[in-house]
């Protein structure tokens, strides 16, 4: 795997400028597996699918200086600071659950190497005894996986309590009662400081390096600004008849909002901190608009589909559970 360097590392750039970089790797730079750290000022950034107005505490990052941006993958709302190391992860593969447990392990092994009891969940979560250290989400363009996650290492954390609002039915379903109870930081744990840490994460996972130009920073920062534009930030929250939602263990949680026009499903919108292996929605929709909202017609409409390929780990008895609930 290559690391990917930038010419001026010490340079302060926002948030999205990094989503580009990913994308930047992913849609022109050849290499097999890329990987690369970044840190940014404090800054919220939230999934794909999440509504805005329930995720961030927008007036308290407004009064306190914190930016925050939408992101293509899906998975939840994060805090970041620059004592919180970012990690990318670019890879040439279609086979997308695979590859982020790949992933996952190997920044777990890249921990247990410093005597860390470290492991990797069974969602999106690497662990040091039992409390989360590292989240993470992903997204797929043809040909090409992209993870991106987090790695707590000293960050402020008065403002990722406040500036992030996460729902009680989250906390609950991970049988804690706050976000402080269920992380964990590295610096707790370890006596090196930041840049030792990340000397010693390139070389554990990386063996080589790939050097961008000032010509590849230009087309960096021209793939920045789709995550600049309202229309991206801001999303859609359309009107609906019906609203169905929950938490579902090792999946997430899903709201969907329904519009129904005579009984069956006409359109619908998902929200969530799930992870979607496609567009989740389009392929609910083509399976799902024009059937009833009931269970046996969409028991009926799901034969022969595996909903698990549109979300990670979700089956067809708990859409439909979800859905008709």
């Amino acid at each position: 795997m290559k690391y990917l360097s930038l010419p001026d590392p010490h340079a302060t750039r926002i948030l999205p400028f990094y989503l580009a970089m990913e994308e930047f790797a992913a849609r022109i730079l050849g290499e097999d597996d890329i990987f690369f750290m970044w840190q940014v000022e404090p800054t919220v950034i939230f999934g794909r699918n999440q509504l805005i107005e329930n995720e961030v505490n927008v007036d308290y990052c407004r009064e306190h200086g914190i930016a925050f941006y939408r992101r293509r993958s899906g998975g939840g709302c994060v805090y970041a600071d620059r004592d919180n190391i970012m990690f990318s992860y670019i890879t040439r593969s279609d086979e997308v659950q695979t590859t982020f447990t790949r992933y996952t392990s190997a920044v777990a092994a890249m921990l247990r190497e410093l005597g860390l009891n470290a492991s990797a969940s069974d969602r999106n979560d690497v662990l040091i005894d039992g409390r989360k250290v590292s989240g993470n989400a992903f997204y797929h363009i043809p040909g090409r996986s992209i993870v991106h996650g987090t790695m707590l290492f000293d960050t402020d954390m008065e403002h990722m309590l406040h500036a992030i609002t996460p729902s009680r039915e989250k906390l609950t379903s991970k049988g804690v009662q706050s976000v402080r109870s269920r992380i964990t930081t590295l610096s707790e744990h370890l006596t090196m400081d930041i840049e030792a840490f990340k000397r010693h994460v390139r070389e554990a996972l990386c063996d080589g390096e790939i050097c961008l130009n000032d010509d590849d920073v230009a087309e960096i920062e021209r793939l920045t600004l789709p995550y600049l534009e309202t229309s991206f930030l801001w999303g859609n929250n359309p009107s609906c008849e019906v609203k169905r939602g929950g938490r579902i263990d090792g999946v997430g949680s899903i709201h969907v909002n329904l519009e129904l026009k005579h009984d069956a499903i006409h359109d619908l919108h998902l929200t969530g901190d799930f992870l979607p292996l496609c567009d989740a929605r389009e392929a609910l929709l083509d399976r799902l608009r024009g059937v009833s909202l009931t269970a046996l017609a969409l028991q009926q409409a799901l034969n022969g589909h595996d909903a698990g390929k549109w979300i990670m780990n979700l089956t067809n008895e708990q859409l439909i559970t979800l859905l008709t609930n």
